[in-house]
């Protein structure tokens, strides 16, 4: 993405796409004169505004959050030149995570501060990242390739199955007997993201249940290496 110059005197271009209206109007609200806004109800409409009308900056608000990033990384390739924002109902790292890699630069809860949101579009335009400082050392993780080290899963009679090193982790703590949410209070995640792993990892071993994914484990699943 090119980083655009934004003095504070020149009107951004945003595409504020979001499920409900009160959304929309909040956030162009919130703009006011900093911004000239137009909006987009749904993802599908959202991408096509964007190509069309090539904003400077896309804000990208819909539930559940994987249509937001799904959304935002068929801005991001379709509308490079534009600074795709996702914002959403409460932090999470692996979320945040996804957003980035979809192409956002900037992450936000929802209930930011309105009178803070000019001067976040105008640092998205200028490249700068609008990310929570409660997320930066995940995103330092990240950049420093740690959770991007993949290890395999060895299933007899079967081809051995990539994890992530996030979802090792989470395999890892299954097998010790380690509930959801001791899971989530070890790694320091939310409930949410462990499950999701769980989900991710179920999907890759062909399993329906964690009863499932146990038994299998039990019997099954030794590292054979990175």
């Amino acid at each position: 993405m090119t980083a655009l110059v934004a003095p504070a005197q020149v009107k951004a271009r945003v595409l504020i796409a979001a499920d409900h209206l009160a959304t929309r109007t909040g956030l162009r609200l919130a703009l006011g004169d900093a911004a000239e806004c137009s909006e987009a109800g749904d993802a599908e409409s959202a991408v096509a505004a964007a190509v069309r009308s090539q904003p400077d900056v896309c804000v990208v608000d819909f539930d559940p959050p994987v249509r937001a990033i799904r959304a935002a990384a068929e801005i991001a390739s379709k509308v490079p030149r534009a600074a795709v924002v996702v914002m959403t109902r409460e932090l999470d790292e692996e979320e945040f995570i996804a957003a980035v890699r979809a192409g956002a630069i900037g992450y936000l809860l929802e209930g930011v501060d309105p009178a803070r949101l000019p001067d976040v579009i105008r640092s998205v335009m200028r490249g700068e990242a609008a990310v929570p400082r409660a997320l930066v050392p995940r995103l330092i993780e990240e950049l420093r390739g740690r959770d991007r080290r993949r290890r395999h899963l060895d299933l007899y009679e079967r081809q051995p199955v990539s994890l992530t090193g996030r979802e090792w982790e989470v395999v890892e703590l299954l097998r010790k007997g380690l509930s959801t949410r001791a899971i989530a209070e070890l790694l320091g995640i939310s409930a949410v993201t462990v499950r999701r792993h769980i989900s991710a990892v179920d999907g890759k071993l062909g399993v329906q249940t964690r009863a499932e994914l146990l038994r299998l484990l039990a019997t099954n699943g030794n590292e054979v290496g990175r």
